[in-house]
């Protein structure tokens, strides 16, 4: 790897092929970005002083005869939205000052072919190609693509005083960041998103699996039907937290079919590679050699991809927008999945879905999955060997309630045991949770136990509800104690039976009132009678005329008998 200061001329030299991902995504600068860029080259021009582009990474190509010349060929790794504005910048203004012949010297090959130095993508290559075609201005529509649409934007906002072509590019530099045929793009992959620069792993990996134009027709198929078609990029472009790190879902889909693969025992994966390939950090490596070392079939590998990625289009729903069922289905499961942030599910319920489809034999488990997953939480249970369990569930072929439970009940160890009904009756006395496990844990209890037919409410999406302390955490104002000490009643108030979900945050000072002012409210907000009335939960209690450490012994005493039954693996 090489790095330094790069000119525009350093860049294209006349001997150098720069293609971008051929499947890569297209051009997405707007008007914001060019108009910055325009300003940019303006104060360039009149300051005459280096002024630096951004970094360009380029990564070197063995030259097989599919280039446009004979000389250096890169593949462009980073930089794409920047070498494309740069190109048509320069196109537009040599139309204006007549030299056409200009723009060719700098951006085209200097040898028999006289092509394109930059090799565009399959979205853009015939717009790119014939804007930088033109011998004379001519005016395009700007709707019908970005790149007619930034043509337009410099055609009609250049001006010719205001620019000095020999000053931006004396001027203009980049960080150029040259590696070799042997260098690892995951660590480039990795330091651009440390960057804050968008570019995921599923792009990477769409370079890899398809050739440059040989593969157009098995990526339309396998995977722009699926990633790429309408409506389906802002899904896959949607970023969700898996440890401790922002992730693109379609990045979560990708280490996830990974994981289910690997566990395919027919493979005979060596348990060193399936540690590797377990990490995060390095799935488009993994994909490589997974590939390259096991001789895998990449067709194969096409048509299991677009049929999970269906099926996870289909079923997986990450706004929590949803209202979710009184029976086990999916959509309970989407709660605690991406609700609770338990996306150590998401590579075996895909498993699941794809290998078991009687629904009701699919929803069984799906309550069970829940079952340990509430028991768990309630119980403050560790996460830290969730992936290793449910990874040996998919190697094990673990398809039905009976089997779950049979295999948690046969485990050696206690690390990933169920915890006892003893076990949960303590945790809901005891134990303080998150606000977030504690509003899990009552909203999915309260989907179970409400009778919808003799409430007026209906039930929300968990989105729409937020977490209350029936008795606050400031409660010295206005709670008086009784035959408890601060001390008890402090631990009192974190726990379940205190913990309420509501509709509708409280106004802070009814959400510290006493007892008969915080369910009644006042004149200028509404009190817990209003916005709780129809939670199961929660409204026969509203009629208790004080609330303190025996109301909620008792509220715990009552969402205990509510837990054990709903979630028993018995």
């Amino acid at each position: 790897m090489d790095a330094g200061k790069r000119l525009i001329n350093d860049l294209f030299n006349g001997n150098r092929t720069i293609f971008i991902p051929f499947f890569q995504r297209s051009y997405v600068w707007k008007e914001e970005q060019w108009e910055r860029f325009l300003a940019d080259m303006e104060m360039v021009s009149e300051e005459k002083r280096t002024y630096f582009l951004g970094s360009v990474i380029l990564k070197q190509m063995q030259n097989n005869g599919s280039g446009n010349g004979d000389g250096d060929i890169r593949t462009l790794i980073d930089g794409q939205q920047r070498f494309t504005t740069l190109n048509i910048f320069f196109k537009v203004l040599y139309l204006k000052l007549n030299r056409n012949e200009s723009f060719d010297r700098l951006f085209r090959l200097d040898n028999a072919t006289k092509s394109l130095a930059l090799q565009h993508n399959y979205n853009d290559i015939r717009a790119f190609e014939k804007v930088l075609s033109f011998t004379e201005e001519q005016e395009l529509d700007a709707s019908a693509n970005n790149i007619f649409a930034v043509y337009e934007y410099f055609r009609k906002n250049i001006e010719l005083d205001k620019i000095d072509e020999q000053a931006i590019k004396n001027n203009i530099m980049f960080v150029g960041i040259d590696l070799g045929d042997s260098d690892d793009e995951q660590q480039i992959f990795d330091t651009i998103n440390s960057l804050s620069v968008r570019l995921t792993t599923a792009e990477l990996l769409k370079n890899f699996f398809f050739d440059r134009k040989e593969d157009v027709g098995k990526f339309q198929k396998y995977w722009q039907s699926v990633f790429e078609g309408e409506n389906q990029t802002q899904f896959w472009d949607y970023e969700f937290t898996v440890i401790n790190a922002r992730r693109a879902i379609i990045d979560i889909f990708f280490y996830s079919y990974l994981q289910i693969k690997i566990q395919d025992p027919d493979l005979k994966i060596s348990s060193v590679d399936k540690t590797a390939f377990s990490r995060m950090g390095s799935v488009f490596n993994s994909y490589k050699k997974l590939i390259e070392i096991y001789k895998l079939d990449k067709t194969i590998i096409f048509e299991e991809i677009h049929e999970y990625a269906s099926l996870f289009r289909q079923n997986f729903d990450f706004t929590n927008a949803q209202v979710i069922p009184q029976e086990n289905d999916i959509r309970r499961l989407n709660t605690i999945i991406f609700g609770l942030k338990s996306s150590t599910l998401i590579p075996y319920v895909m498993y699941i879905l794809k290998h078991v489809t009687d629904i009701q034999q699919r929803n069984e488990l799906f309550g069970a999955i829940e079952a340990y997953m509430m028991r768990r939480m309630i119980t403050r249970s560790s996460t830290s060997h969730y992936n290793a369990l449910f990874f040996r569930m998919i190697a094990n072929k673990i398809l039905s309630r009976s089997q779950f439970i049979a295999y948690l009940q046969a485990q050696d160890d206690s690390v990933n045991a169920i915890p006892s009904d003893e076990d949960v009756k303590h945790a809901i006395h005891h134990h303080a949770l998150t606000n977030l496990q504690a509003k899990g844990i009552l909203y999915l209890l309260e989907s179970k136990i409400r009778h919808e037919n003799y409430q007026a409410t209906q039930l929300l999406s968990f989105q729409k509800y937020s977490l209350e302390h029936l008795m606050p955490k400031k409660w010295q104002k206005n709670w008086v104690l009784s035959h408890y000490t601060a001390e008890q009643r402090d631990k009192k108030i974190p726990t379940l039976g205190n913990l309420t979900i509501i509709p509708q945050s409280l106004n802070n000072s009814i959400s510290n009132a006493d007892w008969t002012n915080k369910k009644t409210g006042n004149k200028r907000s509404s009190g817990l009678i209003q916005y709780a009335t129809g939670l199961e939960t929660l409204t026969p209690y509203l009629s208790f005329a004080d609330w303190n450490e025996d109301a909620i012994t008792k509220r715990a005493d009552d969402l205990y008998r509510y837990f054990v039954n709903i979630w028993s693996l018995k």
